[in-house]
């Protein structure tokens, strides 16, 4: 606990973000955009050590191409709203492989559904980016700006103030002051804790590997993702240079088991972990024929009953955090970004505090139901892939074939793929 007599006087700010991901940098960076009547103010808290394009605070460059293990499958609205803030351009000249296709198969059966952008006479259908490279073009913004103030290897320890103006209690002693707290670190979020914010949450029971692989045969700059009994197992397209050319043969993989198979694959040697990969992929692109270190992590899906208390909000993973098996996590916390910075300029506009009720509670109807929505999905993919009945696998294999048989469906679906988050669209 922190002495309160060794706190500090507060640092006032207009707002404070506490979490300096992809969510919580982003967010900064549109924040620091609303500059009527005056530029807000802003503090961007981080727990880490300051992002830098050649040391990035993560885990050692994987070989070969030096991979970040952490991709994130970027969506047509989350490009564009990385290139309205100067972000985009720097992202694809450090490196984005844009895949074209998708395609998505049953294991336990004859099911398989197949997506290309040329069905919709589009470029691709979205870009696998590693977190390294959005976090470094973000950052590489965010130092241009006097008004956001970084503090970086500065751990929250407590909450204080009152409902009109909110502290934060740094492990240092200091104290951050300010009229909206907004809560982007993460899904085991301490500032939501801290605020005693009811929490629903439920455990998949299995966890998930990733790590980078590279396949004998090239991957077709195309998403693949076959669902097994024990959970869907996916290869995400990466690109070794900025400019494709030619063949590429590295791909992020994130494969969803039980927690005991989980852990006796973490257990295998490279050589028999690529084994054993290869024959749940079905040899798809040829024999792994190398493997970087593996992470895993369990899965959990949670979901904030309120996303905000006076003077505090929550975004992304901090109100919310889905299965990964579509990739959707950090879309939906973008999306939350777009809603809630729309929000504050509007409060700016009718000169209400940052903190007002109305403007928080704007924010959470406009975000809500979709995010729910989005959970209710995954969880309903889960377990229809999960299901081991044979009418149920029957059903689904049968449902997969038509859809990829019904062209003008396939492009309605595509399409809202491109689209994205509709639900982030501007409300007045």
């Amino acid at each position: 606990m922190v002495n309160e007599q060794s706190q500090s006087a507060p640092v006032k700010f207009d707002i404070v973000i506490v979490g300096g991901g992809v969510v919580g940098a982003t967010l900064a960076l549109q924040l620091a955009a609303i500059d009527k009547p005056t530029p807000l103010a802003i503090a961007l808290v981080e727990a880490g050590a300051p992002v830098n394009a050649d040391q990035p605070d993560l885990e050692p460059k994987s070989k070969p191409g030096g991979f970040d293990p952490r991709v994130v499958a970027l969506t047509r609205r989350s490009e564009q709203l990385l290139h309205s803030l100067d972000a985009w351009a720097a992202i694809q000249a450090d490196r984005a492989c844009a895949y074209t296709d998708m395609h998505v198969w049953d294991a336990d059966g004859t099911g398989v559904i197949h997506f290309s952008c040329a069905e919709v006479d589009a470029a691709n259908l979205g870009h696998i980016v590693e977190n390294r490279a959005v976090k470094a073009a973000l950052y590489d913004q965010i130092n241009q700006i006097e008004h956001i103030h970084c503090w970086h290897n500065a751990e929250v320890e407590a909450l204080g103030g009152t409902e009109q103006v909110r502290d934060i209690i740094l492990a240092d002693g200091r104290v951050l002051s300010a009229d909206l707290i907004i809560a982007a670190d993460g899904a085991r979020s301490k500032i939501r804790e801290l605020a005693a914010m009811p929490l629903r949450q439920w455990e998949y029971g299995h966890k998930a590997i990733v790590t980078t692989v590279v396949t004998e045969k090239p991957h077709q700059f195309t998403a693949w993702q076959r669902f097994l009994t024990t959970g869907p197992l996916a290869f995400l397209p990466l690109q070794a240079e900025a400019q494709a050319g030619g063949e590429e043969h590295a791909s992020s993989i994130v494969w969803s088991v039980t927690n005991d198979q989980a852990d006796a694959l973490m257990a295998l040697s490279e050589t028999e972990f690529n084994h054993q990969l290869s024959r749940a992929f079905e040899h798809t692109l040829g024999a792994i024929t190398h493997s970087d270190q593996r992470f895993s992590f369990a899965l959990t899906a949670r979901h904030a009953s309120d996303y905000h208390r006076p003077g505090l909000v929550l975004v992304g993973d901090a109100a919310h955090s889905i299965h990964p098996l579509a990739g959707q996590g950090v879309n939906l916390g973008l999306a939350d970004t777009q809603v809630l910075a729309e929000e504050i300029a509007r409060a700016r506009r009718r000169s209400l505090s940052l903190g007002d009720a109305s403007i928080l509670r704007r924010y959470q109807r406009r975000r809500k139901s979709h995010n729910l929505l989005a959970l209710a999905v995954m969880e309903g993919f889960k377990r229809l892939f999960g299901a081991t009945a044979l009418p149920v696998r029957l059903l689904r294999n049968v449902g997969l074939r038509r859809v990829n048989r019904m062209g003008w469906l396939k492009q309605q679906i595509i399409k809202l793929m491109l689209a994205g988050d509709e639900s982030s669209a501007p409300h007045r």
